[in-house]
């Protein structure tokens, strides 16, 4: 499936809610099996409905062991990250847990090519359906709490862009060169990012 890039307008709508009678029908469970599939090629490790022309309550998401070990275990500590078993988002509601926050690059496939620091909460509370109709409550933490939450922002309208610290982006290509191996605290004096 095409990704949308940022600029159409369906990714500034707030999704339709689903019906639980829609999501066992088989036109949707194709439109899960696509997106995932999208999700995989692009690769990525979130994509919503949104992103793929559908103004919906869905999304889907996976950070499988082979990308976590494209990092060093030190950047993965850093991060938080862990593996995140792919999941059917559908009408989530996101809640965050506390007050602590964590701070990191984060790319979109709506945004091609481009990374921003982005202020995420540390932990969340997520409320949700899977693709056969159960309802889950749960909290997440670390990275796939920042992915959930990327995701469902696309849910609302909501892109990266819009909270990412200003001065922070950069090319794919000069995050991956020059930014994605320094502490957070070095890349704010290097871009002269106003810590206030």
């Amino acid at each position: 499936m095409e990704i949308v890039q940022v600029g159409a307008t369906v990714l500034r709508q707030v999704g339709r809610h689903v019906d639980p009678a829609e999501v066992r029908t088989n036109e949707f469970q194709r439109l899960i099996e696509s997106m995932r599939t999208t999700m995989k090629e692009a690769p990525g490790v979130g994509l919503a409905a949104p992103q793929i022309g559908r103004s919906l309550q869905l999304a889907v998401a996976e950070d499988p062991p082979e990308f976590i070990e494209q990092q060093t275990p030190d950047q993965a500590a850093l991060t938080e990250r862990d593996t995140l078993p792919f999941m059917v988002l559908i009408n989530p509601i996101l809640e965050p847990v506390g007050d602590e926050t964590a701070e990191f690059f984060e790319g979109c496939l709506s945004v091609d090519g481009y990374r921003a620091l982005v202020l995420r909460h540390r932990r969340v509370h997520l409320r949700w359906t899977d693709a056969t109709g159960a309802e889950h409550d749960r909290e997440f933490a670390g990275w796939p709490a920042r992915i959930l939450q990327h995701e469902v922002d696309h849910l609302h309208g909501i892109v990266y862009t819009d909270r990412m610290l200003p001065r922070s982006l950069v090319t794919t290509k000069s995050w991956s060169e020059q930014w994605a191996e320094l502490p957070i605290a070095e890349v704010h004096k290097a871009l002269r990012i106003d810590a206030s």
